[in-house]
């Protein structure tokens, strides 16, 4: 508690010990020690006493003036840090320091001495290793001086960074699994302004200030981790940290980011959900900017990429641009925006590999994607608007003309074997659903089973889908649907992928009550968990099963109702005459 009051020549409790203890009388040993001590103001002989007669002990009287003093020298110390010119300001900050350094430990004395230190740019390296190896130095002392300590000792911003970006992760796969299901408000709902609003982002942003090695590190950390996990979401977090600092507008770190101006149209076009005209020049711009000897930068920009808000805006204007495209009588290849959209998409989706095998150059797009996958997708939306019109015509001019049922061969083999053809695949069959289109859905449902990497069945993916097909609910109710939806798909994956599990139980939790009752019971028993079964799949299940009790009719209301009405009495017919 008096920790370091004896370096500055100060009196503590330990010498007033000292005092009694050895002295004949105690009283006049005190008064003395107090006349020593007090605060050395003659007006202040008569204003104690006065307040004796009120009560008020002195004990009292002398922490309230040394609160007073230490609000007041804190801020002194702030309009030092603010006033002069900057070598003389720190210098009498750096003074200050080295005089009050020794009651760092001292609790009351504490704040001034961190307010001291926070406000230096380079406090001693001897002082900041004496706050590093006390915990309760370390957890009291401000970012600022944080910041000195970590740029220096990665391993502790590591320890300090981990839970942040943990918590990141989850917040982004609660999300995922949320049990609110609705094609208006899904994952890519929120805007990048909000989302980059977080708790983590805002942290993480704090802790970074205009440290450059520090920001350095934290991208380290991030690449690391998404080489570890191939986790995409780290990738979203690289985005979404950079823009946290363009907006605070830290240029000390957005100037030195090579991909700081990519980032942010990107950003503008991921607002909008759609990349425009313009936007697409600047876009292709940067990316034809990239200079010999500076290629590295490419796997920032593919990482940036890769973020799923990214994919999601490319892969939506990729289908925009497709459904134009057939409007135009134009083919694909003829069309220099949607050629740029997949090199991005082919740029982003080819990020791990990238940053795994450190050669950097942009994948080469193969020429079938842009010359036999995309004209068939063309020719889907064709078949669309042949059966819409026809359906249109009087019943005398219609032609016998029933919805294509078979899925060519090469669309399959292509979301088997193309990870950007699987993208975009998957984006189309997302937009048929949302336009509740059911013919269209069930005749490519059946090329889902089997995709690149089992993209069909990643979370972003089937978050989305199970969204849109609350628009398709009055489906639910026919065996068809239900049997190619369930027993085609989703429970092609169930007992080897959990996560598949989880949105199934999510979207039967949501339309239960819309599926056959036969159907349901099949598919509870088929849904059961299994031992190895997580305790979120479970929890699940245990929720859809209270559901389904609830909706069960009461015994009273299956037993027969007995008859209201009262038996007519027999008449009597009259005697004939």
């Amino acid at each position: 508690m008096y920790a370091g009051l004896q370096e500055l020549g100060v009196a503590n409790g330990e010498d007033l010990k000292e005092t009694l203890t050895n002295c004949t009388e105690p009283l006049k040993a005190i008064e003395q020690f107090q006349t020593e001590n007090g605060v050395l103001l003659p007006s202040l002989q008569y204003a104690l006493p006065f307040l004796d007669l009120h009560g008020t002990p002195r004990l009292e009287f002398h922490q309230s003036v040394f609160d007073e003093l230490r609000e007041k020298l804190l801020e002194r110390v702030s309009a030092i840090a603010l006033e002069g010119k900057v070598e003389e300001r720190y210098k009498k900050l750096e003074d200050l320091l080295e005089k009050s350094f020794s009651l760092v430990k001292m609790p009351s004395i504490q704040p001034v001495v961190m307010c001291v230190m926070k406000h230096l740019p380079k406090v001693p390296e001897k002082k900041l290793k004496l706050v590093m190896a006390d915990k309760d130095l370390y957890k009291a002392c401000a970012v600022e001086v944080k910041r000195q300590i970590w740029q220096d000792n990665q391993a502790l911003f590591g320890d300090e960074v981990s839970p942040l970006l943990k918590q990141y992760i989850l917040e982004k796969e609660n999300i995922l699994f949320s049990n609110d299901i609705s094609f208006l408000q899904n994952f890519f709902s929120p805007s990048p302004k909000t989302r980059r609003q977080g708790e983590v982002v805002q942290k993480l942003t704090q802790m970074i200030g205009k440290n450059v090695k520090l920001y350095d590190m934290v991208l380290q950390f991030l690449r690391t981790l998404f080489l570890r996990t191939r986790n995409v979401h780290y990738c979203t977090l690289r985005a979404e940290l950079l823009m946290s600092l363009h907006d605070l507008e830290i240029s000390e770190i957005c100037t030195v980011d090579p991909c700081h101006k990519f980032t942010w149209c990107l950003d503008a076009c991921i607002r909008e959900k759609f990349v425009d005209n313009k936007r697409a020049r600047e876009l292709q711009g940067f990316l034809d900017g990239v200079k010999k000897g500076q290629e590295q930068v490419l796997g920032d920009l593919s990482m940036i990429l890769c973020d799923p808000f990214a994919i999601n805006t490319l892969a939506l204007s990729t289908i925009r641009h497709l459904q134009d495209l057939v409007g135009q009588d134009t083919l694909p290849r003829e069309s220099p925006d949607l050629l740029l959209l997949l090199r991005m998409l082919s740029l982003g989706q080819g990020a791990w590999d990238m940053i795994d095998s450190q050669v950097f150059k942009e994948p080469k797009m193969e020429a079938e994607l842009i010359t036999r996958f995309l004209p068939l997708l063309m020719s889907f939306v064709v078949d669309d608007h042949t059966f819409t019109v026809d359906q249109k015509l009087p019943s005398e001019e219609k032609g016998p003309i029933p919805y294509p049922s078979t899925i060519p061969e090469a669309f399959t083999k292509f979301l088997q074997e193309n990870r950007i053809a699987c993208e975009i695949g998957l984006y189309y069959i997302l937009h048929i659903t949302k336009q509740r289109n059911k013919n269209a859905f069930l005749r490519l449902l059946p090329a889902l089973v089997e995709t690149f990497s089992d993209l069909a069945f990643s979370d972003i993916f089937l978050h989305l889908l199970t969204g849109n097909l609350t628009l398709l609910s009055d489906e639910f109710a026919l065996e068809e649907f239900c049997t190619s939806l369930f027993d085609g798909f989703f429970l092609t994956a169930c007992s080897r992928k959990e996560n598949v599990h989880r949105h199934v139980l999510r979207l039967l939790l949501h339309l239960h009550h819309k599926v056959a009752p036969t159907k349901l019971e099949s598919l509870q028993k088929a849904l059961e968990p299994t031992k190895q079964s997580g305790e979120a799949v479970k929890e699940l299940y245990n929720q859809l099963g209270e559901k389904l009790e609830l909706r069960k009719p009461s015994p009273a209301e299956v037993t027969e109702t007995p008859s209201m009405e009262l038996p007519l009495p027999t008449v009597p017919t009259p005697a004939s005459r």
